[in-house]
C-alpha cells in the first residue's frame, strides 16, 4: 500500500459524505451496468451451458480489467498536479456511504409516518428480495441487512482496494461487484452466465468482509458480543461473506436478522443470525450510524498506518 493512497481514500470518503454520488450520466458504475447489459444478449444467444459459462468468465475478467486500465490511463494522462484531485473524485464514485445512509433513512421516515406501503417501495429500491408483502418488522430487517451488507461491499471493499491499488483498484473492485449484482447465478436465468462473476465476487470480498467485522466490533459497545455472534452465526449463511457482516451488525445492535425471504416469488430460507429482538424502525437509524462509524474507523486506521510507516 502506498502512503498516498490512504490520504486519497480518506479524502474520497469525505467527498462522498459531502456530495454523494455523481449524476447517472457521469457515474462509472452506471457505465459498467450498461456494458454488462450490452453483453447479455450475445451471451444468451450462445448454445449450451458451457458457452454461457465461458462468456461469463470473459465478462468477469474483462470488465474489472477494463475499469482498472481505463482509470489508470486517465490518471496518467492528467497533469501531475491534478492527479490527486482526479484520483479522489474517481475513487469517491466507488464509495456509497452517503447514498446508502440516505436510502435507508427514507425507509425509516416512511415508517415513522405510518406509511408501510411507502416503506415497502423505498426498501425495494435497494434490496433484491420481494418487498410488496413485507410486514413492518420485515421491512426493517431488510433495511438493516442491506445497510450491513453494503457497508462491506459498497464502502469498506472499495476503500480497501483503494488503499492497496488506488482509484484503479477501487473501480476494478466495483466492476466485480457490479457483475455479481447484475448477473449473479442465484437467479436461475443467470446461473451459467453469472457463475464466474459470483465466484470472483466471493473471493474479492473475503478480506473486506472480515475487516468490516473487526471494524464493527471496534465501533460497538460490546466487541466480545459482536465477535461471538459472528463466530456462532456467520458460517451458517450460504454466503461466505454476507452472513458474517450481518451477524456482526446483529451482535452490535442486539438484533435478530436473517430468515426467510422471497426472490421473484421463490421462497429462500436462510439461517437466523443473532440472539436479539426483531428490528424496528429506530434500528435502521442505529444501523446507519454504525455504518458511518465503521467507515470513519477504517479511514483513520489507514491514516495511522501511513503515519506509522513514515515514522
Amino acid at each position: 500500500m502506498r502512503g498516498g493512497n490512504a490520504t486519497v481514500v480518506a479524502a474520497a470518503l469525505i467527498l462522498d459524505a459531502l456530495i454523494g454520488e455523481p449524476p447517472e450520466k457521469l457515474h462509472p458504475t452506471v457505465w459498467m451496468g450498461c456494458a454488462i447489459s450490452a453483453c447479455e444478449g450475445p451471451a444468451f444467444g450462445l448454445q449450451g451451458a458451457n458457452g454461457r459459462r465461458a462468456a461469463g468468465v470473459l465478462l468477469a475478467a474483462a470488465l474489472p480489467t477494463a475499469a482498472f486500465l481505463t482509470c489508470r490511463l486517465l490518471l496518467q494522462a492528467a497533469p501531475r498536479g491534478l492527479r490527486p484531485a482526479l484520483e479522489t473524485a474517481l475513487l469517491s464514485t466507488a464509495i456509497s456511504m452517503k447514498g446508502l445512509g440516505t436510502a435507508a433513512q427514507t425507509v425509516r421516515v416512511e415508517l415513522a409516518g405510518g406509511r408501510l406501503e411507502g416503506a415497502r417501495s423505498r426498501v425495494g429500491e435497494f434490496v433484491g428480495r420481494d418487498t410488496a408483502g413485507l410486514s413492518e418488522p420485515d421491512v426493517c430487517r431488510a433495511a438493516v441487512e442491506s445497510v450491513a451488507e453494503n457497508t462491506s461491499d459498497g464502502i469498506v471493499g472499495p476503500m480497501l482496494f483503494g488503499f492497496l491499488f488506488g482509484a484503479p483498484g477501487a473501480l476494478a473492485y466495483k466492476a466485480i461487484n457490479t457483475v455479481d449484482s447484475m448477473v449473479g447465478y442465484r437467479n436461475p436465468r443467470y446461473r451459467d452466465l453469472g457463475w464466474a462473476g459470483a465466484r470472483l465476487d466471493d473471493l474479492a470480498n473475503l478480506f473486506p468482509a472480515r475487516l468490516t467485522v473487526l471494524a464493527v466490533a471496534a465501533a460497538s459497545v460490546s466487541p466480545a458480543r459482536v465477535l461471538g455472534t459472528v463466530r456462532r452465526y456467520g458460517p451458517l449463511s450460504s454466503s461466505p461473506n454476507a452472513g458474517h457482516v450481518e451477524a456482526a451488525f446483529a451482535g452490535a445492535l442486539g438484533l435478530r436478522l436473517g430468515g426467510t425471504n422471497f426472490y421473484g416469488g421463490v421462497e429462500r430460507r436462510g439461517p437466523v443470525l443473532g440472539d436479539g429482538r426483531p428490528p424496528n424502525a429506530d434500528d435502521i437509524g442505529r444501523a446507519v450510524a454504525l455504518m458511518r462509524r465503521v467507515c470513519v474507523m477504517v479511514a483513520l486506521a489507514a491514516l495511522l498506518l501511513k503515519a506509522a510507516r513514515r515514522g
